[in-house]
């Protein structure tokens, strides 16, 4: 018997039982994503040998795509294939984007990438919005489950951000890999972890009911007995049985062909970032307008909670561009002017701890930052959450104001203490908990049913323009550094860094500020 839609939103306890199978995949998914991504600025500019402003630009390009095909991967789910098929393709590609770049990335690197561009825009978005299903509307255990979901995320990112660029870099498995395979090693990571996602997906999708299924249900036809009849006319038909008609699929093999025939042109338009620039100036406009046509179809209502939404969006932009320094900008910084000692004694790739800590200290620290939530609601003193989207900007910009003070803490000169670093992604790491599992959940809310999936797409084609002005803030600041030695790279990073956390505040005040508007918008959501 199918398990219907009402007894999953039903389930009792804290969590659906559904939940565990998609925290898993998208857990091993997390770790094929943020075991790419921590390694590409490293590998562009150290095996590759572009210039430091060129990678920053490149990685920009890449993960803008990367977050851009979200969009168009939870649209697509939305109108033809349905969550599971998407998610289960583009998983699918991601696999075999991450198998050509361990064959060799050196030559087929653009080509693997590409494919990986692709697969993480229909995984993404897809599984985020079948966590939200799992919830009835108004379901307060929402939240928590999306919190559940997100610590998923983060323990892929904690395991595949070290692992693969520590493996590449030799600080890992050194003495199993020849060193001339050690990047092929590392892009293999990806491809083994995330069939790995896929399969877990595969033994478990049958307990999501109809969750995630195509929106394209096959329709059925009656099938009458005119035999009856005979020579009456007045005999009705006798009604035999009712028989399911085979959906046409050809668009799902559309789908598929064109997702496939667009891989040149997403090759072309990464590895030449003038093409990206053109890009993220038609996609936004064009999904603003899209969005704007489908608010004609929606109640007063809606449409306010969708505006809500775009505010959420709108600062979520500034946030990443922000944040994502993390993958370019800082993963130069931590290469080339951080040790290698943690707490003095523990010898650890900087690049590592770079990728990998902010994921820790999500880990740690999400609980005890939703306890916290808890005891401020018992007291009627807890933050709504445009607050504590505001409140994240803060501490992002005391962070970077942390990572400006790293100048202050040289082991040698030019080369800036490993422990003062980590700490400022402790900082980073409650302002990202202050906003991102808060923007996973709030588009579900402010959304109507048959938009939640282009919403969330909207949500992540924010984080890709965070991540294309991310690549033009981090080449501003490599450009400045070119031939300079450790010392001039280490201030002049650090004082790009000062002026981000001063900008980074201003957005945060300026939230806070403008939250009583937003919450009328937000009318009964919380």
């Amino acid at each position: 018997m199918n398990t219907t839609i009402e007894e999953i939103q039903s389930f009792k306890g804290r969590y659906p039982k559904q939940i565990w199978s998609l925290f898993f995949s998208e857990m091993w998914e997390r770790f094929c994503f943020y075991g790419m991504r921590g390694m590409l600025t490293f590998f562009m500019v150290h095996e590759l040998f572009m210039k430091e402003d060129v990678a920053n630009l490149q990685y920009g390009a890449t993960q803008a795509f990367v977050y851009a095909f979200t969009f168009i991967g939870g649209l697509v789910a939305d109108k033809i294939l349905g969550f599971r098929k998407s998610l289960f393709w583009g998983g699918l590609l991601m696999i075999t984007g991450s198998l050509i770049l361990a064959i060799d990335p050196h030559k087929f690197f653009f080509l693997g990438i590409s494919f990986t561009v692709i697969g993480t825009g229909f995984f993404k978005p897809n599984i985020s919005t079948m966590v939200g299903q799992l919830y009835a509307a108004g379901d307060i255990r929402r939240d928590a489950g999306f919190s559940l979901f997100y610590s998923g995320i983060n323990i892929g990112a904690l395991l595949g951000g070290y692992v693969c660029v520590a493996v590449g870099k030799g600080y890992m498995l050194s003495s199993v890999i020849p060193e001339n395979l050690r990047w092929n090693v590392a892009f293999g990571f990806a491809s083994v972890v995330m069939a790995i996602s896929l399969i877990t997906f595969l033994f478990t999708k049958k307990n999501l009911g109809p969750i995630g299924l195509s929106p394209v249900r096959a329709k059925k036809q009656t099938v009458v007995d005119y035999g009856a009849i005979g020579n009456n006319p007045d005999q009705e038909p006798v009604k035999l049985n009712e028989e399911p008609v085979a959906r046409a699929k050809w668009k799902d093999y559309l789908v598929y062909a064109g997702s496939l025939a667009v891989i040149p042109l997403i090759m072309m338009m990464v590895s030449k970032t003038e093409y990206t620039d053109w890009f993220m100036y038609i996609i936004g406009p064009a999904t603003l307008v899209y969005l704007f046509y489908e608010m004609t179809k929606h109640s007063k209502a809606e449409v306010k909670k969708l505006f809500a939404a775009l505010v959420f969006i709108i600062f979520s932009i500034l946030f990443w561009a922000f944040f994502e320094q993390s993958g370019g900008s800082l993963a130069l910084f931590a290469a080339n002017n951080l040790d290698d000692k943690l707490l003095g004694f523990i010898k650890a790739d900087p690049n590592g701890v770079n990728n990998s800590a902010n994921a820790l200290f999500v880990i740690i620290f999400a609980p005890l930052l939703g306890l916290v939530w808890l005891a401020m609601a018992k007291r009627k003193i807890e933050p709504n959450t445009v607050v504590k989207v505001g409140l994240g900007f803060l501490f992002l910009g005391a962070a970077f104001y942390v990572f400006f003070a790293t100048r202050f803490f040289q082991v040698i000169p030019g080369v800036a203490n490993l422990d003062v670093f980590t700490f400022a992604y402790l900082v980073i790491t409650f302002g990202e908990l202050c906003l991102s599992p808060i923007g996973l959940s709030i588009m579900t809310k402010l959304s109507p049913t048959r938009l939640q999936g282009v919403m969330m797409g909207m949500w992540f084609l924010a984080s890709a323009y965070g991540q294309y002005v991310a690549g033009l803030l981090g080449a501003g600041l490599a450009k400045a550094n070119e031939n300079a030695t450790p010392v001039d790279k280490l201030l002049a990073y650090t004082e790009g860094y000062k002026q981000l956390g001063l900008y980074a505040i201003i957005a945060g005040v300026v939230l806070i500020a403008i939250s009583p508007l937003v919450r009328k918008l937000m009318q009964e959501v919380k």
